[in-house]
């Protein structure tokens, strides 16, 4: 029987995961360092019927490893999947320390404790294509790491970490990295949703290094869609990219949204100076994930920042009130 236990469950793509697993009518031990926050920032609090399959308990991984290791014992998941990471790439330059206590020492005693755990049937480890550094061609799974900023280093140094403990002790791990993911339901300060606030009438916008460096953009569902994928058929030890082939700029990505907000850009937005070790372009090829496990993206941008802007209008008199900035938790 598949159970799934979920690190991370309070972050965007985490939450959602935990929502599409009980859309799935799979049960889920939900955990997080943080209590959970308001309903708009939890889509199985308003997206699914079988929200009551999802227990929530509150958990970090720098401090309640034994706690973790009770609930293994007691509710015995087939499947742990981890979303936790001190993952902000600017303020990693800041508190370098804290993302390498989080995704480097954390971790291997996250390990430690799941090397000794004989039921499970995959672990999957959301890592990130920073640790790749910026990319001019598509690249591959088997890509040289050439991390540029402390959260890459941190996160190639948990990715290795991973093949050698996979490698020694058998535990089956999959890693997956994908294209910037966004949604309903993600945090405000990302570019997606503070680009419609800023347009709702929030405050202007600012594009560090005038919005040059070019991404992928992929829907949150087919993140889970490809994610739950990788858990029941992917092979083990391998690692996984989750992207689709479409590439434009961070200023066009402003540009299509404040065109569907019928709004300008020179009204909204500002420019500002390029963050350091910021990387100009990521290539993800998912041709792996395509041929093997028959996974294709399904929801196209316009679709997907029409669901977005939808999502805030609903909560707008609530995030209005938010911080949009990042707030840092050692």
């Amino acid at each position: 029987m598949q159970r799934f236990l979920i690190i991370g469950s309070n972050s965007f793509s985490g939450s959602h995961f935990c929502n599409f697993l009980a859309n799935k009518r799979i049960e889920v031990l939900a955990t997080s360092r943080s209590d959970e926050p308001h309903n708009s920032f939890l889509p199985y609090k308003w997206m699914s019927k079988n929200k009551n399959l999802i227990s929530f308990h509150r958990l970090d991984l720098n401090h309640d490893l034994e706690r973790l290791k009770e609930l293994l014992l007691s509710f015995k998941p087939s499947h742990i999947v981890n979303f936790a990471a001190q993952s902000m790439v600017a303020e990693s330059w800041i508190n370098p320390t804290d993302w390498m206590n989080t995704n480097i020492l954390a971790l291997t005693n996250l390990m430690e404790i799941i090397k000794n755990y004989p039921s499970l049937d995959r672990y999957i480890h959301i890592t990130t294509p920073e640790v790749y550094g910026s990319t001019d061609n598509y690249i591959s799974e088997g890509q040289h790491y050439n991390p540029s900023t402390p959260y890459a280093v941190s996160r190639a140094t948990g990715d290795m970490l991973l093949k050698i403990y996979s490698e020694q002790y058998g535990i089956p791990v999959n890693l997956t990295r994908a294209a910037n993911v966004y949604g309903p339901g993600q945090q405000l300060y990302r570019i997606i949703p503070r680009t419609i606030l800023a347009a709702l009438g929030a405050n202007r916008l600012r594009l560090d290094g005038g919005g040059k460096s070019k991404r992928s953009f992929i829907h949150i569902q087919d993140v889970c869609e490809a994610t739950y994928l990788i858990a029941m058929k992917g092979t083990a030890g391998e690692t996984y990219h989750i992207s689709t082939d479409d590439m434009f700029s961070i200023r066009d990505c402003v540009k299509s949204i404040l065109t569907l907000t019928n709004k300008n850009f020179e009204e909204i937005v500002e420019l500002g100076p390029e963050r350091p070790g910021k990387d100009a372009l990521y290539k993800l090829s998912s041709k792996k994930l395509r041929e093997t496990l028959g996974w294709n993206p399904s929801i196209n941008f316009d679709e997907g920042v029409k669901e977005v802007i939808h999502w805030i209008k609903t909560n707008l008199d609530y995030f209005m009130n938010v911080e949009l900035k990042y707030v840092h938790k050692a």
